[in-house]
């Protein structure tokens, strides 16, 4: 609809470029199926990789556990913020502006949860796990239907990302709880917080940052 106004008014204002976006929108229409293949051949190729090579890691699963209950013990606490995080062997990062204090507190807490056995808080909705089940469905979706009908059309890019959009979500949660993520973290203990000032370049001074960006919590494996 606000497509269909927008060409109304430049029609009725300024008709001499009608024609040229007309022609660039409708050439983006068609190159956007061939776009779409190229991406979708590459994420079934590399996905399941990075999936396996999760899988295959406990000190990772472990401690992208621990990230996400972090993450879920602040938001039940305080609500939606802009948070977001990123697992390593030694421990896991925070991004986005939180009191360092709160940040270990929930990450002491999550990790008691998990030991009490509260194993949803290793989902969260916003992990790359999710996007990148969505970007597979997506992927595996339109080419199926490409080999069915053998068209390139922007109807199947359609199709296929509502597909990702309806089981990507599913399938994003199933791959948290049973192949990216542990929650059995009996054999960690949370060590401390280290955290990094990050501002952007003088120029940008509006948007200068006076608290932490980044965390990094480390844990330690109990032996």
């Amino acid at each position: 609809m606000l497509l269909l106004l927008f060409f109304i008014i430049l029609a009725i204002f300024f008709p001499w470029l009608l024609l040229p976006l007309v022609l660039v929108f409708f050439f983006n229409l068609l190159l956007i199926p061939f776009g779409f293949t190229i991406r979708s051949v590459l994420n079934l190729l590399t996905v399941p990789g990075e999936l396996i090579k999760i899988a295959m890691n406990p000190n990772l699963r472990k401690n992208h556990a621990l990230e996400h209950a972090t993450i879920n013990v602040i938001e039940e606490r305080y609500g939606p913020q802009r948070l977001s995080g990123q697992a390593t062997e030694g421990g896991f990062y925070i991004y986005g502006a939180v009191d360092p204090t709160i940040l270990e507190a929930a990450a002491r807490i999550g990790h008691g949860r998990l030991l009490a056995g509260e194993k949803n808080l290793v989902v969260h909705r916003r992990c790359g796990t999710t996007i990148a089940a969505a970007n597979f469905v997506s992927s595996a979706a339109f080419l199926a239907l490409l080999l069915a009908t053998r068209h390139f059309t922007f109807f199947n890019v359609v199709i296929a990302l509502f597909l990702a959009n309806l089981i990507g979500p599913l399938l994003g949660t199933v791959l948290q709880k049973y192949v990216t993520t542990c929650w059995d973290v009996r054999d960690r203990e949370i060590v401390g917080i280290e955290q990094s000032w990050e501002q952007p370049a003088p120029l940008l001074l509006l948007n200068w940052v006076a608290v932490p960006q980044k965390f990094f919590v480390r844990t330690r494996r109990i032996y």
